[in-house]
């Protein structure tokens, strides 16, 4: 279900998005026939408001419990691609990523930056090692081949033992602090020094969209910035989810001045009760109408299904579509 301002959705691009235009109010339900316009219900926010919270509410929870393989799997993922693991080390956190074994020189580096992992235990306990239990991006980052580059957020994987990840803030409430996007800018120079790289683009999961969008904002080298279920309005999120605001946290659609001018998509699940696509289309609100970024509504997808798959495909779209005219 989603609530929006959305003129028209485009079938002609291609049969598995939907593109979002503006100035329309409408609701999506999954069902739709190919050009026939939306038709709003004035009942429906009211009779679906309480069942939309109550799902948001159990898939946050029930993420935490679900079966899912452990941690060491990503090393034997990487291994099994001929990948190895690296420490970058920063003015602030030890962060892990996960390379080719043999680095080639690339023209531009594709950096996958990973969700919040294993942050909460349940809706009201931090985890005590935030390290993701199926690290998408990382399947992402294979997918995507030789001139992409992983990389994790504070605190996962080895960084977990290092003496600042004794305080669970960095994984709650600091998530987003200037301390941890100023770790992931410098590690992505260290990448793209390694790479001799000469643009970048970075493709954040989940909360990893936010990291992603805020390490844009205070870089000149991005070819594109693209999001995958990404939290691109923390405050919108919170708000959505009734939880505490991330106090000690950037707010990615804050930046949106400093975003306007770098081509930009955002991915997005129809059926995504973590990250619905309302919070993309807060984020995209705030720019101006001719520089309003695209946001793809993917129909089918949730917040961890079906986005492998596509990792090669989300980061070869053309320009043109990246931008809203």
């Amino acid at each position: 279900m989603i609530f929006g301002t959305i003129a028209h959705v485009d079938h002609s691009v291609t049969s598995n998005f939907l593109y979002i235009r503006k100035d329309v109010t409408i609701i999506y339900t999954g069902n739709i026939r190919k050009n026939r316009p939306f038709i709003p219900s004035a009942k429906a926010p009211k009779m679906r408001a309480f069942a939309g919270i109550f799902i948001a509410i159990a898939s946050l929870t029930a993420c935490a419990h679900s079966p899912q393989p452990p941690a060491e799997d990503a090393h034997q993922l990487a291994s099994t691609h001929q990948w190895r693991e690296e420490t970058l080390h920063t003015s602030h956190f030890n962060l892990t990523t996960f390379m080719p074994a043999t680095v080639k020189a690339t023209d531009t580096v594709y950096i996958f930056i990973e969700g919040d992992g294993f942050a909460w235990r349940d809706r009201s306990t931090p985890s005590k090692n935030p390290t993701p239990k199926n690290p998408l991006a990382l399947n992402l980052a294979l997918e995507h081949g030789e001139e992409a580059v992983y990389l994790a957020r504070p605190c996962q994987y080895a960084g977990a033992k290092d003496q600042i990840c004794r305080d669970n803030k960095w994984w709650t409430s600091h998530r987003f602090a200037p301390e941890v996007i100023s770790a992931t800018d410098q590690a992505i120079d260290l990448i793209k020094q390694q790479r001799g790289a000469r643009t970048v683009v970075l493709v954040g999961y989940s909360g990893g969209g936010a990291v992603a969008a805020l390490v844009a904002a205070k870089r000149t080298d991005l070819a594109q910035l693209v999001t995958i279920a990404g939290n691109l309005d923390t405050v919108a999120w919170t708000n959505l989810h009734k939880v505490r605001p991330l106090t000690g946290s950037l707010n990615p659609a804050n930046d949106w001045m400093t975003l306007q001018n770098i081509p930009q998509q955002h991915f997005v699940g129809a059926n995504d009760p973590v990250m619905p696509p309302q919070i993309a289309q807060s984020y995209a609100s705030r720019f101006p109408e001719n520089k309003r970024p695209l946001v793809t509504i993917m129909p089918g997808y949730d917040h961890s299904c079906c986005w492998a798959g596509i990792g090669k495909q989300i980061t070869s779209a053309p320009k043109r579509d990246f931008l809203l005219r």
